[in-house]
Order: structure tokens, then C-alpha cells, then sequence
């Protein structure tokens, strides 16, 4: 079976939403709701890195708070005027706005959207092997194997 030629190039708000709106277990993948990401990387057929081109619904969280041990993570805003939530603190972004989040330094991470407007960003994030996921805020650890997250307890016992 021939895999389809990589298009040259697209208009990103027309590329469809990832079918699979979240990979978390319940009960934290109904948390995502009203967030759609966009897959662009992948339609390029990138495997180094990803980029997802992001929405965020009023009220909705880009992800669970957290944190990477081999990933970096880079944000970038287009409209809307989402909270970052870090160890710091609450940080207001706007369009134009950019944040990244190095490998290895615990300082867990999301976007909020508090506002009654929609948020719209780019999200680019390597794929190192061996990477690990913590949430400082909730009961789950991520693995990464073969490609795919793996999602555990804190104490090790699967969802």
C-alpha cells in the first residue's frame, strides 16, 4: 500500500481536526473538551517534531498541567487572550505572544482560556524517544513508548 504524496501546501484552519480529541484516560480526557487541535506536522508526514495548530473554546484548557523530561515545548499565540498556568504562576498572553517550555525543568504548564472569546495558537513539540509526562496537579504519569503515550496511576497501576 503506497502511503498518499504529502500535500505542498495548505491552508491550516482547513486541515481536519484531529478525530481523537484526547489521549488521556477518563476522567481527564473529558476535561479537553472544547479544545480541537489540527495536526499539521503530521499531514507533512514530520516525525522529529509536531505542530499542532490549536482552538480553545471559551472556558476550555489546552492540556492538563504539566511537564516534560526530553520534550521541549514552544506556544505561539494567533488571537485570543489565553492564561498560562506555570510554576510561576498566571501569566495573561495575547496574539503575538510566544512561550517555551525547556525539557527536564518540572515547570509544568497550560493554557486556560478564561475569556469569552476563542483562542487560537500554534503548539510545536519534539518527539524524543523516552520521553515521560508528570501532572503536578492530578492522579496520572505519561509514558512514552513506541510513539505512543502510555497513562498510569502515580503508583504505576494502569487506567
Amino acid at each position: 500500500m503506497n502511503n498518499p504524496k504529502p500535500p505542498i501546501a495548505v491552508q491550516a484552519a482547513e486541515v481536519p481536526p484531529r478525530t481523537k480529541p484526547s489521549n488521556y484516560p477518563e476522567p481527564f480526557a473529558s476535561r479537553m473538551k472544547g479544545r480541537e487541535k489540527r495536526q499539521l506536522g503530521d499531514l507533512f508526514g514530520l516525525t522529529n517534531f509536531g505542530v499542532n495548530l490549536t482552538r480553545l473554546a471559551p472556558q476550555a484548557v489546552s492540556a492538563l498541567r504539566h511537564s516534560h523530561t526530553k520534550q521541549d515545548e514552544f506556544i505561539y499565540i494567533l488571537s485570543g487572550y489565553p492564561t498560562l498556568r506555570t510554576n510561576e504562576g498566571n501569566t495573561q498572553l495575547a496574539p503575538g505572544m510566544c512561550a517555551g517550555f525547556k525539557a527536564g525543568t518540572d515547570n509544568a504548564h497550560h493554557l486556560i482560556n478564561d475569556t469569552s472569546e476563542v483562542v487560537v495558537y500554534l503548539e510545536i513539540g519534539d518527539r524524543t524517544p523516552g520521553d515521560q509526562g508528570a501532572y503536578p496537579d492530578d492522579d496520572i504519569q505519561a509514558d512514552l513508548k513506541d510513539g505512543k503515550w502510555h497513562f498510569t496511576h502515580k503508583d504505576g497501576t494502569p487506567y
